[in-house]
């Protein structure tokens, strides 16, 4: 057993737990919240069949009254289509106040359930059930919920923080090797702008492991000394995002630094539906280009554009722009992110390893050189 970690923010505290077989204590924790009205349980359609039947199983043997709810799998799901459906589902079905939502499955998934949680009978209690890596480590903690629009990603949505965060490691060996290469980005990302410790652990176990040419092999191999090794890790990412929320619950300021790699990572995946990139592999490519700017700004060092370059690599990532995306399309795409401020994009660029600073002062003219390059 591990000590939770809490996040503390004006609206409430909550329970952050990281560990491998977390999910078989959900129907005790919800007792101890209180919460014993129904809980509508949302999955994608993969997730559902996976781990949606055994987990309503075991909070109906609990005594819980349990909905269930399938979106498709997929970032098309994050829309107002699909909101929709959710408050049919739950206006419907007859949700009350003194219900809860159960997120189940990836960053799509607790966003849409997240956000209709924030806004069905103006909230409801909200529980994420994280089961990608991605989420594990950033969307499920914090309070951001949402939905996309045709100009941008997560432009429509609310802070709505959850009741509890419940990451069951072992859920990661189902995840398809490049969609858990993909998390990774985030787990490199807070040790990066916070974590220069997190960052030294995951080199060290990078040179450990032969991984050949294509990085990080997967879950499924590693044996469970090595998946005891990962769940450390993952927690400890995981208490970087708990650290930050807890001291800037609404972006007004030090939390704006978990956007590194972000700007031109949603920039990148906005333009790029025909190579269908994923979220975490479009960041690692905004990383290394945040640290280029940096470099070329007189930042940081060579080295740590070199050292992280190499991180992405060991876990499975790539860094260079997809073939044939315009820099100026890219460019356009990342003036309308929601960290622009009075028409300047506000970069989140590092000094050091466990150290970022936030300008505004980025010339248009060095970003168009660093993506053409």
């Amino acid at each position: 057993m591990t000590t939770d970690l809490i996040v503390t923010t004006s609206s409430g505290s909550y329970p952050v737990v990281v560990a491998a077989g977390a999910l078989a204590s959900l129907p005790a924790r919800l007792a101890a919240l209180g919460l014993r009205g129904t809980l509508w349980l949302v999955s994608d359609a993969a997730v559902a069949t996976a781990y949606g039947t055994p987990l309503a199983d075991r909070l109906q043997a609990a005594g819980f009254r349990v909905q269930r709810h399938a979106v498709p799998s997929g970032e098309a799901s994050k829309s107002q289509d699909q909101l929709w459906r959710l408050y049919d589902w739950l206006l419907g079905a007859g949700v009350e106040r003194r219900d809860a939502v159960l997120a189940l499955g990836g960053g799509v998934i607790g966003d849409l359930a997240g956000y209709a949680a924030a806004s069905v009978l103006r909230g409801i209690a909200l529980i994420q059930l994280p089961t990608t890596l991605l989420a594990m480590v950033d969307a499920a903690v914090g309070g951001k919920t949402g939905i996309n629009h045709p100009l941008g990603k997560n432009l429509i949505g609310a802070f709505h923080q959850p009741r509890l965060v419940l990451a069951d490691t072992e859920t990661l060996a189902s995840l398809p090797r490049r969609e858990l290469c993909a998390g990774w980005a985030e787990v490199i990302k807070h040790g990066v702008i916070r974590d220069a410790g997190l960052f030294s652990d995951l080199e060290q176990l990078a040179a450990e492991q032969d991984w050949g040419a294509g990085g990080f092999s997967g879950w499924q191999s590693a044996d469970a000394r090595l998946t005891e090794r990962l769940t450390a890790i993952i927690r400890r990412a995981v208490a970087v995002k708990v650290e930050v929320v807890s001291r800037d619950e609404r972006e007004q300021g030090e939390r704006i630094t978990l956007n590194y790699g972000h700007t031109l990572g949603h920039a990148i995946e906005a333009l790029t539906d025909d190579w269908a990139l994923l979220h975490g592999e479009a960041v690692a490519v905004g990383m290394h280009a945040a640290a280029r700017i940096a470099v070329a700004m007189g930042l940081c060092s060579a080295e740590l554009v070199a050292r992280q370059r190499r991180l992405l690599q060991a876990y499975g990532l790539q860094v260079a722009l997809p073939h044939g995306l315009d820099p100026e399309a890219v460019l356009a795409v990342a003036l309308r992110d929601k960290k622009v401020l009075a028409g300047r994009i506000r970069w989140v660029l590092p000094t050091a390893l466990g150290s970022v600073v936030v300008r505004d002062d980025v010339p248009e003219a060095l970003v168009r050189a660093v993506l053409a390059s």
